[in-house]
């Protein structure tokens, strides 16, 4: 029987600490400012899309590609 929680699961997880310090090092080194702010104001900062866009002045969609592209990024440099 296949398991589909872990699908794709390759070996043993790392601690939760060294998973969160990569993460941090990725959105630090990795993404462009742009992204940088947009995740953290997204994911960290609890603020919508729709006031992430207001506050700068432009589209829903723009703020919605520019996370997509920075989430697209981090799961490409976090795989390994």
């Amino acid at each position: 029987m296949k398991n589909t929680l872990f699908d794709g699961y390759q070996g043993p997880r790392l601690p939760r600490q060294v998973q969160l310090r990569r993460v941090k090092n990725v959105i630090e080194q990795e993404l462009t400012p742009l992204q940088r702010e947009t995740v953290l104001a997204y994911y960290f900062g609890g603020q919508n899309i729709c006031k992430i866009a207001q506050e700068r002045g432009v589209n829903k969609s723009t703020v919605c590609r520019t996370l997509h592209r920075a989430e697209k990024r981090l799961q490409r440099c976090l795989r390994y």
